[in-house]
């Protein structure tokens, strides 16, 4: 498999894996529970950032571009509704 379909496998996969840690974050009544979950999720945040600044580097990954003031405020309507 080349290196930047297992770049971007794992990229996903973290992806999802915050998206469960976030769910059993905000269901958790044991508070060192909790803190442990966020910690586990804060260390894979930053993880997740390195890894897609090197895919990013090595043209793995093109980010979307900057959004204009129109988008944003229809963004910010939609959310408030």
């Amino acid at each position: 498999m080349e290196e930047k379909y297992m770049v971007n496998d794992i990229l996903e996969g973290t992806k999802a894996t915050l998206t469960t840690y976030q769910g059993v974050i905000s269901e958790a009544e044991n508070m060192q529970l909790r803190q442990t979950i966020q910690q586990i999720r804060n260390n894979d945040e930053a993880f997740q950032y390195e890894l897609f600044k090197v895919a990013e580097i090595k043209g793995y990954y093109s980010p979307a571009g900057p959004a204009d003031q129109n988008q944003i405020q229809t963004v910010k309507n939609e959310v408030s509704k």
